[in-house]
């Protein structure tokens, strides 16, 4: 595997991010906001945050067919196009006032250790997505990045110390994913500085909650031990298979929290990517009991050494997002 160098101090995080307050005219409900990959679970539940509270011109986009969608938001433009190509996102940034890119090619980790050339390929999402949004005279715009970006040499143990923004340098992310979604990130970045975009990252740590994907190789942690365990007990066979030793360990974030700290961080004048996540750490061991016991049964394990598990531990370290959005809530206050 190879390591990004860093050409500057290890504390690079820290020292380019110069913190700079953006003054935005407040969003208007009636203002475009655009928001992609909506017929996959966190955006199609971003787009019904956004209906819920008013806003009546939503513009939601994916390359599934509608039926395909996870969510049906009642009111919502929603246009079935592939935002890879530059002229389809021409026309799903024209007049919008903000963009959510949400769209990529991703899924659990059995899906992302093996299509890496896909995963890849959503950098042109992304790159696509900017560029009409600068052409378009989009104001705001949000990318949705992953814990997947931090460097695994800080995630091998179980007992992982929870990861701070500052740990994706030097750069040795998740291969594939991880490197296309630091790479997005720094995007993201330059498009601010060079162009006055207003652009916003966070960093997800694994969300779960209902409309998710539970099957077919694309599917979450929680998602696919409900459905191991709902299987086992349907069936009369008590017995479940769990890839790696059940010993791996990650945080879960509840969808609804993902929403909220989503639309938190892009209405910010917080320029620094984020983590979004829970910060309780929980094996795949534990996970499995948890969902044994609501289920009210209990299972013989089977473990699969050989399959795809990732990072020994990954947590998050909310410290930063906490102090900087306790900082904005003062700040208002005030004013």
């Amino acid at each position: 595997m190879v390591t990004l160098k860093a050409t500057q101090p290890a504390n690079i995080f820290m020292q380019e991010t110069k913190r700079k307050v953006e003054k935005d005219t407040p969003l208007k409900k009636d203002d475009l906001i655009v928001i992609t990959g909506a017929g996959g679970f966190i955006a199609g539940n971003l787009a019904l945050y956004f209906k819920k509270r008013g806003f009546t011109n939503i513009r939601a986009v994916d390359k599934k067919p509608l039926y395909e969608w996870y969510l049906h938001v009642p009111g919502v433009e929603n246009l079935c196009l592939d935002v890879s190509i530059e002229a389809n996102c021409h026309r799903v940034c024209e007049g919008a006032v903000e963009v959510y890119n949400l769209a990529a090619d991703m899924g659990g980790m059995g899906f992302i250790e093996l299509n890496k050339a896909l995963c890849m390929l959503s950098v042109l999402i992304n790159t696509h997505l900017l560029l009409a949004a600068k052409k378009f005279g989009a104001t705001r715009f949000f990318f949705s990045s992953s814990a997947c970006v931090y460097n695994a040499d800080k995630q091998r143990d179980p007992n992982v110390t929870a990861l701070k923004e500052e740990d994706a340098y030097p750069g040795l992310p998740e291969d594939g994913y991880g490197w296309e979604k630091l790479f997005s990130e720094r995007m993201c970045r330059h498009f601010r500085e060079d162009f006055g975009i207003a652009t916003r990252v966070a960093r997800y740590h694994n969300v779960y909650g209902p409309e998710g994907t539970y099957d077919g190789g694309r599917e979450k942690a929680p998602a696919a031990i409900c459905r191991k365990v709902i299987a086992a007990k349907l069936s009369g066979k008590h017995e479940i298979e769990i890839w790696g030793d059940g010993e791996q360990t990650r945080s879960f974030m509840y969808i609804d929290d993902c929403t909220d700290g989503t639309i938190r961080l892009s209405q910010s004048d917080i320029i620094e990517p984020l983590n979004i996540g829970s910060d309780e750490l929980v094996s795949i061991n534990r996970l499995v009991d948890i969902v044994e016991k609501i289920a009210g049964v209990k299972l013989k394990r089977h473990y699969k050494l050989d399959a795809p598990k990732g990072v020994r531990g990954r947590n998050s370290d909310n410290a930063l997002i906490k102090r900087l959005m306790q900082a904005r809530v003062q700040s208002e206050g005030k004013n």
